[in-house]
């Protein structure tokens, strides 16, 4: 291993200090700390390396050395903080959250501070009222609250969509589908303007959700990639089939159990009807349709966002409430075929599309973790890499996160047992840093049930 020079770690600093200078502000002091003698557990599935230091200046990573190798030690200006026999993973990323569906500015608080000091750094926002959202964004980029960094989408479907009540609810002051942020797509629509529009409201993406033919999904897509958007995509959007959805370039496709459309001899018509899938039409144990969607995947780099835990848990309460509506899929299909993705090699991410009520004190992404593992039977190193590497390249920010590294964001979370030896570790959360800023476990102020209000799911 090549270890960073002293030389190397002070032109580092400078060029934080050139920063500050450039932008005509006096210079800071610069904060430099050493997080000493912990396991390290990278995030790209590499092996865990045991008596690491992190030496972090301002918010970001310095260098990674073993244990009292730093140039940095001796200098009078750094802080040391101890983590023998702690764990440091990177900061965790949720890739799949609704905030502001309507806007409820104490839950989205709640939600955000319960994920941030469990752990979580970032979060992909799915589609809601980007007027609230971006400015909890900027609140959470300048430490303002306590946040992970929020990446924001605007959402683009078929005319049939607009009816649905969720999108009053998100674009209040704007007729259905005309707002920036979620917009009716025809035959007729300029998609260039239509793609400005949506980059003016700070989104990071579009997300293609519904009622929209192949043509139109592909057209939409092309635009996007070209003004410098990502795409993200319901899996199977209506009446698109997922393989032509995958086709189309896309950079992610949400909810593993839309995939099983493909396998439909009549694909549905429109996403307002709700048919479930007919699970009887995959072959188990891996289904050959869908071993061919994955390797198209595979290929294109495709992100799976799963959200199997929301399924498996709908089936869980179904059980107690049978009242309730089923989803598209049950539990143990969309883990078979979360299995099937991830033995054919397809990036999963981890998302949630849930929130849970004041009963939980932890991150909602801790329960897609451990479905990875307990469920589909992924390493505990591959489930965090998919909470991790995965997740910051579906936002688009894997040059800034996802792994532990020199140059990238100081998002790390301390744990005081191995999550390598038990998944459920993971909840052993003593420390949250996120851009150089530490968040203690001990300091968490738990959400209230007057925060968090009503419990929904999209």
């Amino acid at each position: 291993m090549n270890l960073p020079s002293f030389r190397a770690i002070a032109t580092a600093l400078l060029g934080v200090s050139l920063l500050h200078a450039a932008a005509g502000r006096a210079e800071p002091p610069v904060q430099q700390a050493i997080y000493s003698n912990a396991t390290v557990i990278d995030g790209t599935g590499a092996a865990a390396r045991h008596h690491q230091d992190i030496v972090v200046a301002d918010e970001r990573i310095v260098a990674i050395v073993p244990h009292g190798s730093s140039a940095a030690q001796d200098d009078v200006r750094t802080r040391h903080i101890d983590l023998s026999g702690r764990f440091v993973i990177p900061g965790l990323i949720d890739s799949h959250v609704h905030m502001a569906t309507p806007p409820d500015p104490a839950k989205a608080r709640a939600q955000l501070r319960r994920d941030l000091y469990g752990g979580v750094t970032a979060v992909r926002d799915m589609a809601d009222d980007t007027r609230f959202v971006a400015e909890l964004a900027r609140e959470a980029r300048y430490a303002e609250i306590p946040a992970p960094d929020i990446a924001l989408v605007a959402l683009f479907a078929g005319r049939p969509f607009f009816a649905d009540p969720r999108v009053g609810a998100a674009s209040k002051g704007y007729a259905p589908g005309t707002a920036p942020w979620m917009q009716a797509i025809d035959a007729q629509t300029d998609l260039s303007e239509a793609v400005t529009l949506a980059r003016g409201t700070g989104a990071t993406a579009i997300k293609i959700y519904a009622d929209l033919p192949r043509d139109l999904i592909a057209a939409i897509t092309r635009e996007a990639h070209r003004q410098h958007m990502l795409v993200w995509a319901h899996s199977a959007v209506f009446p698109t089939r997922p393989a032509d959805v995958i086709d189309a370039g896309v950079d992610t496709v949400s909810h593993v159990c839309y995939l099983a459309y493909q396998v439909e001899p009549v694909m549905l018509s429109s996403y307002e009807d709700h048919t479930p899938v007919h699970e009887d039409l995959l072959e188990q144990p891996e289904d050959p349709v869908m071993a061919g969607l994955f390797a198209d995947m595979v290929r294109r780099g495709t992100i799976l966002d799963a959200t199997g835990s929301l399924f498996v848990r709908r089936d869980a309460e179904r059980a107690a409430h049978p009242e309730r509506k089923p989803l598209r899929c049950t539990g143990p299909a969309t883990t078979r075929l979360t299995r099937q993705a991830w033995r054919a090699g397809v990036p999963i991410s981890t998302g949630t599309d849930s929130v849970a009520g004041a009963e939980s004190q932890w991150p909602d992404v801790f329960a897609e973790i451990e479905f990875l593992v307990r469920e589909v039977g992924m390493p505990p190193l591959a489930a965090i890499h998919s909470a991790t590497e995965v997740g910051a390249r579906a936002m688009g920010r894997e040059s800034d996160m996802g792994t532990l590294e020199p140059a990238k964001l100081a998002n790390f979370v301390v744990l005081s047992a191995d999550p390598v030896a038990d998944i459920g570790h993971i909840r052993s959360v003593e420390l949250t840093v996120k851009r150089g800023h530490e968040y203690r476990r001990a300091d968490y102020r738990p959400v209230t049930a007057e925060e968090m209000g009503g419990d929904d799911e999209d």
